[in-house]
């Protein structure tokens, strides 16, 4: 078995600004720079012979390049304990579009349905218990992060391993969007 995702990988300088972000809340487990990412869709655990078939169904997906900007932080809770704290997308039609192509692509491959609302977003750090004040000044001092908007011309498929110190993602294929074969 294989454990799969679809997401868009950000340049160098990009996950440079994301990593100073990644700072001043005790015991958070921050992200790497090489796991920094926006999640398209969570694929989870497949056979490996149907890894050929994913990639062959993601390269039919030919949306257009476009510009992604990095904008404000924010957190996601359980019940009343903060869980992770991400940053955000500033709204961007163009990819909505490409996870819902994306989406689709899969399903012709008749993988079930992710079955949660895209929300684009980066996570930062996943955060253990107690850290809930910490993090409201985490979130109230980032508030105001912005990046330069950067051009997305593919997306990627990545394979998830999970070892005692966190997921390690490697790339299994880079899908180029604009071609029109």
């Amino acid at each position: 078995m294989i454990r799969l995702f679809v997401a868009l990988a950000f340049p160098e300088d990009h996950r440079q600004q994301l990593l100073r972000l990644c700072q001043g809340v005790r015991d958070a487990r921050w992200a790497s720079d090489e796991n920094m990412h926006l999640t398209l869709r969570f694929i989870g655990e497949v056979e490996d012979p149907r890894v050929a078939d994913i990639v062959g169904a993601l390269t039919r997906v030919k949306d257009e390049p476009f510009s992604l900007t990095l904008s404000g932080v924010g957190h996601f809770q359980k019940g009343r304990r903060i869980r992770s704290l991400w940053v955000g997308i500033e709204a961007c039609d163009a990819l909505v579009q490409l996870q819902s192509s994306v989406d689709t692509a899969l399903r012709h491959a008749e993988l079930p349905p992710d079955g949660r609302r895209f929300t684009p977003h980066v996570t930062l750090a996943r955060l253990k218990s107690g850290a809930d004040q910490q993090a409201g000044s985490w979130i109230e001092a980032n508030s105001l992060f912005r990046a330069e908007p950067f051009p997305v011309d593919h997306f990627v498929l990545f394979e998830s391993y999970l070892s005692h110190t966190g997921s390690i993602y490697s790339p299994v294929a880079e899908i180029p969007l604009g071609t029109n074969d």
